[in-house]
């Protein structure tokens, strides 16, 4: 299996809301121990893991371009595939995986459907909230996570990470009866209610 994390590169947009794919993956790769290899417009990783080859790719296009990467990395290795992006509508935190549908607005999701010319493809959203009514979309993921956020980000990568090894090992469907509803708030796991 092929998991594409999506972003933009460089040290600009890294920590940015719009680069929550490339987070998971990343946080993914430090989990099993894999190791990047840069090259023109992907950075790849690879090993067996689960009985199977699996590969992380992160498109160094910048976001409404991953499509050509996309498509290029499985032309040259044909494969099953998940692409982890970034949700608006979705609240911050919140995981949702979906066998195909729209692009839902998402520039990266809509390159990779023109370029492959289907959207019959997993995902694995991830939300990072809507923006206020008085911010610009565009401008509002290309910023910093709030502190309240950032704070709790490295647990949303982990479970996001918990979600794409469940993919792999369990099928889609499980995951996504594992990871889609809503877990409980942290108030009611802690007192049983």
């Amino acid at each position: 299996m092929t998991i594409f994390g999506l972003g933009n590169p460089g040290p600009r947009y890294a920590l940015t809301r719009h680069n929550v794919g490339f987070m998971v993956v990343d946080a993914l790769a430090a989990r099993l121990g894999f190791r990047f290899r840069t090259y023109a417009d992907r950075e790849v990783a690879r090993r067996q893991f689960s009985g199977e080859e699996l590969m992380l790719v992160k498109p160094l296009l910048f976001m409404n371009e991953s499509g050509i990467v996309v498509r290029k990395q499985l032309e040259r290795t044909p494969d099953n595939m998940l692409v982890v992006c970034d949700d608006m509508a979705l609240p911050f935190g919140r995981l949702r995986l979906r066998p195909f549908g729209s692009d839902g607005g998402h520039k990266g999701l809509g390159s990779i459907t023109a370029r492959l010319g289907r959207s019959d493809f997993p995902r694995l959203r991830v939300g990072i909230d809507a923006p206020p009514l008085s911010s610009d979309g565009i401008d509002y993921v290309l910023e910093r996570f709030p502190a309240v956020q950032e704070e709790v980000l490295s647990e949303v990568l982990q479970r996001a990470a918990d979600a794409c090894i469940a993919v792999v090992t369990q099928g889609l469907e499980r995951a996504m009866s594992r990871f889609n509803p809503m877990p409980a708030p942290v108030a009611e796991k802690e007192t049983g209610t």
